[in-house]
């Protein structure tokens, strides 16, 4: 079985009740939900949270949530104990609640790869970054990839540095690639990283994914066409479009 969860907090430091924020008549954690169950990889898509709030509207609506621990240090610990409660599900996809444009396209995309690529045991997406405001918007994670398709390494700074390049025409020399916070896992691989302590790159960039690179966990990498609009600010809320 592969499991889609979708982690929701309310306690956000940017963004307080974020997932209960109002995107065109819709709450931006229903959005996510709608769309994942439109998967057709996933059998099951449930919502994690730690908040009543967030966990009886998603029963208004009709999605399946299950209320977690309040002391998760991040989502991917939150999917892990909804996947105890899931034993027979073999992969398990952190769907970032605050993406309310993702594509159930990518979504399936994800979970094949995770099929296919069992030697790495996870796998995530990125996207050719099509904007030059994007390599120095560090809301926006830059992702490094190898010639084999793993990660080398992930960045809120425009990674790699080109040396005697304009700022403004560093798209015309370089391909560089937006990280999708879409991320799947194996099974015991997802109990083996949320086991390990906090890194010294994660705590410098914020980012979880480091400390599976510092802990020599390999992660594939598959590209996409499609655009996802991360809302981390209430100004990014603003900027939507229906």
């Amino acid at each position: 079985m592969i499991l889609g969860v979708i982690p929701a907090r309310f306690a956000s430091t940017r963004f307080p009740g974020k997932p209960l924020a109002d995107i065109g008549g819709k709450t931006m954690i229903q959005r996510v939900y709608e769309q994942a169950v439109l998967s057709k990889q996933l059998q099951k898509v449930v919502v994690a949270t730690d908040d009543q709030r967030i966990y009886a509207h998603v029963r208004m609506f009709g999605g399946e949530v299950m209320l977690t621990r309040a002391d998760h240090p991040s989502g991917t610990d939150r999917c892990a104990e909804v996947a105890e409660q899931y034993p027979d599900a073999r992969f398990i996809l952190n769907i970032q609640g605050d993406e309310p444009f993702i594509q159930p396209e990518q979504i399936d995309l994800l979970a094949l790869t995770l099929i296919e690529q069992t030697q790495t045991g996870i796998a995530t997406l990125a996207k050719k970054i099509e904007q030059v405001e994007a390599l120095d918007n560090p809301n926006i994670v830059k992702v490094v990839v190898s010639q084999t398709g793993e990660a080398l390494y992930f960045s809120r700074y425009a990674i790699p540095f080109l040396r005697g390049a304009a700022p403004e025409n560093r798209l015309g020399q370089h391909t560089f690639y937006k990280h999708i916070g879409l991320y799947g896992f194996q099974r015991e691989t997802l109990q083996r990283i949320t086991a390990l302590s906090p890194t010294p790159l994660e705590r410098a960039e914020s980012l979880e994914q480091l400390r599976w690179l510092e802990h020599g966990f390999r992660i594939a990498v598959r590209f996409t066409e499609m655009e996802t609009i991360g809302v981390d600010t209430p100004e990014d809320l603003k900027k939507l479009v229906f």
